[in-house]
């Protein structure tokens, strides 16, 4: 089964400094078909205006990842990181993905410090395979070459290969796509996929998605994706709840 959630279907909430588009039901958004995916939580997009941020808040028990699509994010929390080594130290741009495994209780921050320049990313959540666990930290650059024309795993429950790891039964890939690029891989019925068009356009198993769009795979065995125009992509591999 194939369900296509459109970009305009979304959750949106402006507070002047943010713009934000909620994939799933998340503050004041609510609606009760679209809880999450799976251990899939959230999947927020974000525009943070310049010099603008999220001030320090908590999280406990939930796998976070922010992937940036353009500026800067810089983050600082509890455990230490971004408070020290160096100016560029917890900062993301475009290519780095951060995760941060909250467990029995973390504090941070997000922000956004250039002076005229908006910050762009995704927001994930994910449900922990255990909880209370210490709290984690974990940030990469995965350069666009290695995404280019294929899906490259950026986060895993193991760490494997470059990727990083996640206490959570679930695994993201990253790709970009353009004109004859395409990438056909093999789904396990059993779980579910997840897939989200963070820019660009591409046609995912026939469909035409666009910038925003979502399609959910329940059941499937294959994933195919072509046809893409400018296209960065996030494929989830995730756990039946």
């Amino acid at each position: 089964m194939i369900t296509l959630r459109k970009s305009s279907d979304r959750g949106h909430a402006q507070h002047g400094w943010l713009d934000s588009r909620h994939s799933f039901s998340f503050a004041e958004y609510y609606d009760p078909a679209h809880m999450g995916f799976g251990n899939l939580r959230v999947i927020n997009e974000d525009k943070v205006a310049p010099g603008s941020g999220f001030g320090t808040h908590g999280h406990r028990d939930m796998e976070i990842v922010s992937y940036v699509l353009e500026g800067e994010l810089a983050h600082k929390d509890s455990m230490g990181n971004g408070s020290a080594g160096g100016a560029n130290a917890g900062v993301i741009r475009p290519g780095d993905v951060q995760r941060m495994s909250a467990g029995s209780g973390v504090l941070h921050s997000e922000f956004n410090h250039a002076k005229d320049r908006t910050t762009h990313f995704l927001q994930i959540w994910l449900l922990p395979s255990r909880r209370g666990v210490e709290p984690d930290y974990e940030q990469k650059h995965f350069d666009a070459s290695l995404r280019r024309g294929r899906l490259l795993p950026i986060v895993t429950p193991q760490g494997e290969g470059t990727s990083l790891r996640i206490n959570a039964d679930a695994s993201i890939a990253a790709g970009l796509f353009d004109g004859e690029e395409s990438a056909t891989v093999a789904l396990d019925p059993a779980r579910l996929a997840y897939v989200h068009v963070a820019r660009g356009a591409i046609e995912v198993n026939g469909h035409a998605l666009q910038a925003g769009d979502a399609v959910m795979l329940d059941g499937e065995t294959q994933l195919a994706l072509r046809r893409g125009q400018d296209a960065e992509v996030l494929v989830f591999d995730l756990a039946r709840l």
